[in-house]
């Protein structure tokens, strides 16, 4: 079964200000071993080189690149895997593209949806929001830790990744409550100079 790190963060240009290759730079220097490319804004053969740089600095640090909804950027790059949300392609079509080795995961934002997702080939499965964030403008009603339990619950030991509004306060009791494994973008990106030591400090 998939091995998900304590601490998993995603790329923000806008917010943090910084291409995606510095980002998984800072990020993985910090100690971060998984990171996912999160891009909804950049023209695609823009993101397709950006993710390209990304990956070499990922491979020199010992990290694993995921990159949010784009298949095709992910096969084109060769990175290690996707997250796909609900509204992407679906998994199993990503699956017969990706082949059984890259690494897929997949929103969910109840415990329905949770269920639904242990049937499908997913190494993982993220949900959320745990409380209120600011970094997506379409979110699902805000699970509350007592959400998240109730989908650990659910899901039994499946690979469980908690995000949405996780602070360095707060990750600590995500964890408590049942995550495997933290999303994380404002609590390690907004401020681009305390990136590394933000990532280290939530890994303690």
């Amino acid at each position: 079964m998939f091995r998900l790190p304590r601490v998993y963060p995603l790329t923000d240009v806008q917010l943090s200000g910084l291409s995606h290759a510095e980002q998984v730079r800072l990020l993985s220097e910090g100690g971060a071993t998984l990171i996912q490319l999160r891009e909804k804004q950049m023209a695609a053969l823009e993101f397709y080189e950006q993710a390209r740089a990304a990956l070499a600095v990922a491979a020199r640090n010992g990290a694993q690149l995921i990159i949010n909804d784009r298949v095709d950027v992910a096969l084109a790059v060769g990175v290690h895997g996707v997250h796909l949300g609900q509204d992407d392609m679906p998994p199993e079509a990503a699956r017969r593209l990706l082949g059984p080795e890259m690494i897929i995961g997949y929103s969910t934002h109840t415990v329905e949806q949770a269920l639904a997702a242990l049937e499908l080939p997913v190494d993982y499965i993220a949900t959320g929001p745990i409380f209120q964030t600011s970094t997506k403008t379409d979110t699902s009603p805000v699970l509350g830790l007592d959400g998240l339990h109730a989908v650990r619950q659910a899901v039994g030991k499946f690979p469980l990744v908690a995000i949405g509004g996780i602070t360095q306060a707060k990750a600590s009791e995500v964890i408590e409550a049942g995550a495997d494994s933290v999303a994380v973008i404002s609590a390690v990106l907004s401020d681009p100079h305390q990136i590394s030591h933000a990532v280290r400090a939530l890994l303690l």
